[in-house]
């Protein structure tokens, strides 16, 4: 039985979700105005604004990963003007959300409205997707922004969450000689049964000249003004953290160190991929709602 299905916001990666949707289904979507590639399919209705009757129709309610990338607006690049998270939460009220890389104070507005949220990154088959297409995208930026073969250049990963560990992995296999920092024992543990350097990010600073290209995973300040006397002035960082980001821009410009924004690299990597699994998980959600409701 086909189904009504609404869509706010969202990357490549919800275009592509909302054509899989409109194979067997209506998909009614708002914030996706510019995007060219969901014109002329009679299953797919552009709304000029959050229409009361759409909303009748759907008890569900789509949304983009990341939800939002400054806390108070729905990440919608294909939108020209911002839509505001709690004026759309006032109108979504009562109704379940389903999006990615949901910040807690979402979760706090979302309750003052009464909408259940489930956030598809809390599923670990589609976060590792995630990471996978996040370390391709950033080896690649990598490759074409600089001007030397990575092949055994010194490349420090800060961070060892999920992208470090399979960017760190990936960079491993094109014979580049890889550093991961960390703070936890643990993890300091753990990079070094991977067989890559380890560094304690408490303790790296006389370290940081050795490296021709940085990658940062981490999201709050990790390279602060300090830091920036002991990198190489030829050194290429590439930021790969959510916002607020772990560098320091205003003392990466003062040492004209190159810095390059790489974010939602998954949704401009393999957008089509993530949007069968966020098809199928989108799926899952509904029938087990539905089992839970007989």
């Amino acid at each position: 039985m086909s189904k009504n299905f609404f869509v706010i916001g969202g990357d490549l990666r919800v275009v592509k979700l909302v054509k899989i949707l409109a194979d067997k289904n209506v998909v009614y979507t708002y914030g996706l105005e510019k995007s060219k590639e969901i014109d002329e399919n009679e299953n797919i209705i552009k709304c000029k604004k959050i229409d009361e009757e759409v909303l009748y129709k759907n008890k569900i309610v789509i949304g983009p990963i990341p939800f939002s990338k400054d806390g108070s607006n729905i990440y919608a690049p294909y939108k020209d003007n911002e839509i505001e998270i709690k004026e759309v939460f006032k109108r979504i009220r009562g109704k379940q959300l389903i999006a990615g890389s949901i910040k807690d104070e979402i979760y706090k507005i979302a309750k003052e409205d009464d909408i259940k949220i489930t956030d598809l990154l809390q599923n670990e088959k589609l976060a590792i997707l995630n990471c996978i297409s996040t370390a391709e995208g950033a080896i690649e930026i990598a490759i074409r922004e600089t001007d030397r073969i990575i092949h055994g250049i010194n490349i420090l990963v800060l961070g060892f969450g999920r992208i470090g560990k399979v960017l760190s992995k990936k960079l491993q296999g094109l014979s580049v000689n890889v550093t991961c920092a960390a703070r936890k024992q643990e993890d300091l543990a753990w990079i070094k049964v991977y067989g890559f350097n380890e560094i304690d990010i408490n303790d790296m600073r006389e370290k940081l000249s050795k490296f021709d290209i940085i990658f940062n995973t981490v999201p709050h300040q990790i390279l602060t003004k300090d830091k920036f006397d002991y990198i190489n002035p030829n050194c290429t960082i590439i930021e790969l953290a959510t916002h607020p980001g772990g560098i320091d821009r205003t003392a990466a410009d003062e040492k004209n160190i190159k810095v390059i924004d790489a974010l939602a690299l998954p949704g401009k990597v393999a957008p089509t991929t993530t949007a069968e699994f966020m098809k199928d998980l989108i799926f899952e959600i509904i029938n087990d709602k539905q089992r839970k409701e007989k």
